[in-house]
């Protein structure tokens, strides 16, 4: 599987500062408030995994599963939500969405707005990753790990059909690997 990596683009350490960055730009943000960190499945659990360990603050999870993606790398341009939250105390949460990358930004920001309309106290994002030469929305997240050139990227969380999730690191996938 290495061998199908091009080269590294985030090493274990840079990841590991990136998430301690954000976990103290959080425990700033969120003083006194209820924090909801909802991870977008699959994708950002091993980051929000990480996040939530050094945030210092009371903090309650939760997931939901959302898609935009076909199977590959094409996106198909329209947002499906196949696990919601479940909660009664929305109202009372402050929600930050943890996101492990935004590309074209329209899942991030519609759920916001899903969010809010939902009932939520307030919504914000978060992402390990983020392209934005890659938006076909405007949206920028609230707390960004890393600015990104427009790679396939895999590794920690991320894949691609499911292969490279497990990765420590961030690495940039051969294109040989993804056009067939």
């Amino acid at each position: 599987m290495i061998e199908e990596i091009d080269y590294k683009l985030i090493s274990e350490d840079e990841i590991e500062e990136i998430v301690t960055r954000i976990a103290a730009e959080i425990d700033r943000e969120y003083q006194g408030k209820h924090l909801l960190m909802v991870a977008i499945l699959k994708g950002s659990v091993v980051f929000m995994g990480d996040l939530m360990k050094k945030v210092t603050l009371p903090v309650e999870i939760d997931f939901m599963k959302v898609s935009s993606y076909g199977s590959g790398t094409a996106s198909s341009g329209s947002i499906n939500i196949h696990l919601d939250l479940q909660r009664k105390d929305i109202g009372d949460c402050d929600i930050l969405i943890i996101e492990d990358i935004i590309d074209s930004g329209r899942t991030l920001s519609y759920l916001v707005d899903y969010l809010l309309l939902k009932g939520a106290k307030s919504v914000r994002t978060c992402t390990l990753l983020d392209k934005p030469s890659r938006r076909t929305v405007e949206y920028n997240a609230d707390f960004v790990g890393k600015i990104i050139p427009d790679e396939f990227v895999v590794g920690y969380g991320l894949d691609y059909d499911e292969k490279f999730r497990a990765l420590p690191y961030v690495g940039v996938l051969k294109p040989s690997v993804y056009n067939d």
